[in-house]
């Protein structure tokens, strides 16, 4: 399983990373929505954790590229955020969000969200 992640901040995206690869999940890490949006269309992914405040392509964006895109439309999408305004969350949401978490977060609550998507990833290939 390949998660995606798009974070511009060092600590939480070494954090992310830390926490996903020890938990056996292949991780491509990327400082921003540009260099993620042009990795993931070189390599693909299974799954992304998507941060929304980002220099060049912000998480947003990133996300609406992902739907519009048939090879990744259905890809589950994580979005994080420090900001925990509900308008941030209802933007994220709208524009095909499968979950949003908040920083900071607790670990295995981040870990148990990226399960649950990653369950929905596995019935899917199974009912296909």
């Amino acid at each position: 399983m390949k998660v995606l992640v798009a974070d511009d901040d060092n600590t939480f995206r070494s954090l992310v990373l830390e926490i996903l690869t020890d938990a056996g999940y292949e991780v491509a890490a990327e400082e921003n929505g540009r260099l993620a949006w042009e990795r993931l269309q070189a390599e693909g992914a299974d799954l992304a954790v998507l941060d929304v405040n980002m220099p060049e392509m912000d998480g947003f964006e990133l996300l609406g590229r992902i739907r519009a895109d048939e090879r990744f439309r259905n890809m589950p999408v994580l979005m994080m955020t420090i900001r925990a305004f509900a308008d941030d969350q209802v933007q994220g949401y709208e524009t095909g969000a499968d979950d949003y978490l908040t920083k900071p977060f607790n670990t295995d609550v981040f870990l148990a969200r990226v399960k649950v998507l990653e369950r929905r990833i596995l019935k899917k290939q199974a009912e296909g």
